[in-house]
């Protein structure tokens, strides 16, 4: 199921650590965002639950 980051995000940078296959930060260093979108890794759940913004939304 895809996911996507909204715009509750406070640029911790814990799902880039914890997937970094899956997340990384934007140019500007202010928000997260997903580059594959559709991964099924393991590590999407630990990074969605990881999130104190819970700004890792399924779409």
């Amino acid at each position: 199921m895809p996911i996507e980051v909204n715009d509750d995000c406070m640029a911790c940078e814990a799902c880039v650590e914890i997937c970094p296959d899956v997340f990384e930060m934007n140019e500007e260093g202010d928000k997260a965002m997903v580059i594959n979108p559709d991964s099924d890794l393991d590590c999407v759940e630990e990074a969605i639950d990881s999130c104190p913004a819970e700004a890792i939304v399924r779409s």
